[in-house]
C-alpha cells in the first residue's frame, strides 16, 4: 500500500505524503478496509495503531531492530527456537496490516516461504523430538490460502511428537472476510490440538464481522486465546483495558499476554514505563474477574524470553530502570 492509497481512502492529508514519504520508506504501510471504516479522526486509538506518523523517525539508541532476538535463535529460515519445548514457525512474512509498534513491519521478505525453506522448516521440527508446541505466526499465518493452511496443519499432524499448533493472528479483526469456511476447516486435524491466538488491542476492533469470524472459529471447537500490548494513548487507561479485557471474554476468548512494548526502532511514542503497567495490573485485578486476567509480561531484550512483570523477578533501579530475571536465572538490565 502507498501513502496515495491512504490519500485516496481520506485517511492521511495530501499535504502529509512529503513528510510521511520517509516513514513509508523503512517501514511497511498496509491498512485493511476494515481498519479503515474503524478510523473516526486523526489521534483516535485506531488510527494511532495502523497509521503511519512522523515520529517513527526518532530511533533511540535502546531500540533494536531485532529486539526479542528472533534471529539468535533461529537455526533455520522459518523457525526460531527459542524454548525446549516450542518454536515458532513463520511460514508467512506479510500481513494484511502493519501494526506501527511492531518491529516486523521492517523485517519483510518474500509473502510465503520457498518450497525449499518450508521443507528445511519441516525437516527441523521433525528432527527435534523436543518439540510439543508450534506456534504458527509470521507475519500472519492467516493470510494463507485454505489449500497451504491445510498442507502445513496436515504435515505437523504427522510429526508424533507435535501435539499442538497455535496460530497467532489479527486477521479475525482487521480482515474478518478471510477467517472462511474452508479456512477453518484447514487448520484444524484429528491428529493435532489446534489453538488460535488473537492479537487486538481495543475494544472498537471488534465489530460485527469480526466477532463473527471469532465465533466461526470457535464454533468449530478452537479454543481462543488473546494478546495485546499496553500502548500509550491506545489503551493504557484503566477504564480502556478493562473493557478490552471483558470484551475477550464476552467472546470466548481466554485473556493470555499483555505484553509491554518492545523496543523496536521507531516506537518510543508507544511506550509506557513498567511502573504505569504495574499500577494498571493491580487496579484491574479489583475490577474483574480471574477469567478476564491476561498475564502482564515483559520480552527481555535479546533473546532471553518473557517475564510476568508483577513477579519478584523485577527489581525497580532508579531512573525507571529495572532489574529482570529470566528463565535461566540470569539478571538483565532493562
Amino acid at each position: 500500500m502507498t501513502l496515495d492509497d491512504l490519500v485516496a481512502k481520506g485517511l492521511i492529508p495530501a499535504a502529509a505524503k512529503e513528510t510521511l514519504a520517509p516513514v513509508a520508506a523503512r517501514y511497511a504501510v498496509a491498512v485493511s478496509q476494515t481498519i479503515a471504516d474503524l478510523i473516526v479522526k486523526e489521534g483516535d486509538p485506531i488510527s494511532r495503531q495502523f497509521l503511519p506518523t512522523e515520529t517513527e523517525l526518532l530511533t533511540l539508541p535502546e531500540e533494536r531492530a531485532d529486539p526479542i532476538g528472533d534471529q539468535a535463535h533461529s537455526p533455520v529460515e522459518g523457525i526460531v527456537h527459542r524454548h525446549r519445548d516450542r518454536v515458532l514457525f513463520k511460514p508467512a512474512s506479510v500481513c494484511p496490516v502493519y501494526c506501527r509498534f511492531c518491529f516486523r513491519r521492517e523485517m519483510l521478505g518474500e509473502a510465503t516461504l520457498s518450497p525449499d525453506a518450508m521443507e528445511t522448516a519441516f525437516a527441523y521440527i521433525a528432527a527435534h523430538e523436543e518439540i510439543w508446541e508450534v506456534i504458527l505466526t509470521g507475519g500472519d499465518p492467516f493470510i494463507l490460502s485454505p489449500r497451504r493452511a491445510e498442507e502445513i496443519t496436515a504435515r505437523l499432524a504427522a510429526i508424533p511428537h507435535v501435539k499442538i499448533a497455535r496460530w497467532h493472528t489479527r486477521v479475525p479483526v482487521v480482515d474478518p472476510p478471510r477467517v472462511t469456511d474452508e479456512f477453518v476447516a484447514a487448520i484444524k486435524s484429528s491428529g493435532l490440538t489446534t489453538y488460535v491466538a488473537l492479537h487486538a488491542n481495543h475494544a472498537s476492533e471488534f465489530t460485527a464481522a469480526a466477532r463473527a469470524a471469532i465465533a466461526k472459529l470457535i464454533d468449530a471447537g478452537i479454543p481462543m486465546l488473546s494478546q495485546s500490548v499496553l500502548l500509550s494513548g491506545i489503551n493504557d487507561d484503566i477504564e480502556t483495558l478493562e473493557v478490552l479485557m471483558r470484551t475477550f471474554v464476552a467472546n470466548r476468548i481466554k485473556p493470555y499476554y499483555l505484553h509491554h512494548p518492545d523496543l523496536a526502532p521507531g516506537t518510543s511514542h508507544f511506550r509506557v514505563t513498567i511502573a504505569h503497567g504495574q499500577r494498571l495490573m493491580r487496579e484491574l485485578r479489583a475490577r474483574i474477574s480471574g477469567t478476564a486476567m491476561p498475564t502482564y509480561v515483559l520480552d527481555i531484550p535479546g533473546g532471553h524470553a518473557k517475564v510476568p512483570l508483577n513477579s519478584d523477578d523485577v527489581i525497580a533501579l532508579e531512573n525507571g530502570r529495572h532489574r529482570i530475571r529470566d528463565h535461566a536465572g540470569v539478571w538483565h538490565e532493562y
